[in-house]
């Protein structure tokens, strides 16, 4: 298995559809000049960008946190343009790129060192081969104060890895349950 560069990317997500939108460069400005936090293509990556759209935790019906039977009463809905997440809490998002990961590529992804540095923990599991949609990010305030996240900037980075095999047993045929998930998904049984 190999990670692989730039110039692979760029050619997996223009002729093949692999991330939409796509960024070919690392875009650190707006086009009126401002300063961003950067997404798009890096060294052996790709950046992605965070949605305007959050659900951030909250405990105002004391709900149990259950995977099994999940409470969406647990989150507030949010659109905005920064969302503070409380202190020691959390957010749900999504990518703003939609992904297709081809059959013999596996991905993980981590959080921008620019939030780590801040206490902000991004949490993904691996792209795995054949899965697509919108990635659902959760983002962990782990400080005593609220913490800022800034939508359509970058927030965490993918790296993709090529097996020197197909594998046997795709996400798409085994028909995960967050398979073209669009938006932010939350628990499924």
């Amino acid at each position: 298995m190999g990670i692989h560069s730039d110039q692979w990317i760029q050619r997996m997500a223009l002729e093949h559809g692999m991330i939409e939108p796509f960024a070919e460069g690392q875009v650190r400005h707006t086009p009126d000049g401002q300063r961003v936090i950067s997404y798009g293509v890096s060294s052996y990556g790709y950046d992605l960008r965070v949605s305007d759209e959050f659900k951030v935790f909250t405990n105002v019906y004391s709900s149990v946190v259950d995977p099994k039977h999940f409470d969406e009463r647990s989150f507030v809905d949010m659109k905005t343009d920064v969302c503070v997440i409380p202190p020691n809490s959390f957010a749900l998002s999504r990518s703003v790129e939609y992904f297709r990961i081809p059959r013999h590529v596996l991905t993980v992804c981590l959080g921008k060192s620019t939030y780590a540095r801040c206490g902000i923990i991004v949490n993904v599991t691996p792209f795995e081969p054949e899965w697509e949609g919108h990635v659902t990010l959760e983002i962990s305030n782990t400080t005593p104060l609220p913490a800022k996240i800034y939508a359509n900037e970058g927030l965490a980075q993918v790296l993709f890895f090529e097996a020197h095999e197909v594998c046997q047993t795709s996400y798409a045929d085994r028909s995960g349950k967050y398979m073209k998930q669009r938006g932010i998904t939350v628990p499924r049984m």
